[in-house]
């Protein structure tokens, strides 16, 4: 949470995101404040346990879908070339990212 808005400074896009998808951490009426004033950002973060709830389940299924690209992730991190990163060059680096993709597309059929 201390970090966000130090990241959304240290963008290298021109605008910043419409929405912003965290998990519980990310709960708090002050940052969801300084994100809405300062960048134009929607905090989209499902409540703590506290008295009052700052969202509706609505926006929540947006969260809820989040779990797919972190899935996508974890199953890079099964292939021993991208996690060590052999490539010395981008492009190849890309490249082998994009045939991890295809693998792992070509396994769940």
């Amino acid at each position: 949470m201390k970090l966000v808005e130090k990241t959304l400074d240290a963008m290298v896009v021109p605008f910043a995101p419409t929405l912003l998808i965290g998990d519980k951490a990310y709960d708090s009426d002050g940052l969801d404040q300084r994100l809405a004033e300062e960048y134009g950002v929607e905090l989209i973060a499902p409540n703590r346990a506290r008295r009052s709830m700052t969202q509706d389940g609505r926006k929540l299924r947006r969260y809820r879908r989040r779990w797919k690209v972190e899935r996508l992730f974890a199953w890079l991190q099964n292939m021993r070339r991208l996690v060590s990163r052999y490539e010395r060059h981008a492009a190849n680096f890309l490249s082998f990212v994009q045939l991890g993709c295809i693998r792992i597309l070509l396994n769940r059929f």
